[in-house]
């Protein structure tokens, strides 16, 4: 077994490990840890009853936050006239069509979220093997694909969360920083709750909704209960 470090033992010394938490107790219990001295991200785990090997059951999807990330996010948007003025004027910091294109086929990725246009998208897929692996090819999905780009640009800025679940089933979204008020943590939490209970696939059998954790960058996680979360949304 590792050898766990001073300030994790320090950090499990304040919540009962065994015991599940509303997601409002929890996120006051991260608060109140000990932490490091960079303001960590505040990040909610889920495990969900789902089959992602099989196409019918996958899960993901974007929801803006009402209280944002907490984080400074770099916006680059692949369009060409009206829709690239939109852009600029919402605040993108990065702002071309094939020039765009081609400085990231060099090799440049200094942007959180890149958005494009479906016209731009026929040489945006060019990318995929950039930007696929980062996790940043433009997705209708999750509203990264729009001829809206400055709407598109805005709810980035303002902290729009990309959620996705992997093979496991598992699904990481973070929900702002640790100085953050637990009430607003547990506002953002509600909202990607329920995007990810809308996003349930048909096909998925069973209870979907398995566990969830809340943690901080270098803390331990604390288990919410989310039986009572899913019967408060029926």
């Amino acid at each position: 077994m590792a050898n766990n470090s001073k300030l994790y033992k320090s950090q499990l010394a304040t919540f009962d490990r065994n015991a599940k938490y509303t997601p409002l107790q929890a996120f006051e219990a991260v608060i109140k840890m000990p932490h490091v001295k960079f303001n960590e991200t505040v990040e909610v785990a889920f495990k969900l009853g789902v089959d992602t090997k099989k196409s019918d059951q996958t899960v993901r999807g974007a929801v803006p936050l009402p209280k944002g990330t907490g984080k400074a996010v770099t916006v680059a948007v692949v369009a060409d006239g009206n829709s690239a003025a939109a852009a600029k004027e919402a605040g993108a910091e990065h702002v071309g069509f094939d020039d765009l294109i081609e400085k990231i086929k060099g090799g440049w990725l200094e942007f959180d979220v890149l958005i494009a246009t479906p016209e731009a998208m026929k040489q945006v897929r060019q990318l995929g093997r950039i930007l696929g692996p980062r996790g940043l090819m433009p997705n209708p999905k999750t509203g990264t694909v729009t001829d809206d780009c400055g709407a598109a640009v805005r709810e980035a800025k303002a902290g729009r969360v990309e959620f996705r679940a992997d093979r496991g089933g598992c699904v990481h979204v973070p929900v702002g920083k640790v100085d953050f008020a637990a009430v607003d943590l547990n506002e953002n939490f509600e909202v990607v709750f329920r995007a990810l209970m809308r996003a349930k696939p048909a096909a998925a059998k069973g209870v979907y909704m398995l566990s969830c954790t809340v943690s901080s960058t270098m803390s331990p996680g604390i288990k919410v209960d989310v039986r009572e979360l899913v019967r408060a949304m029926q």
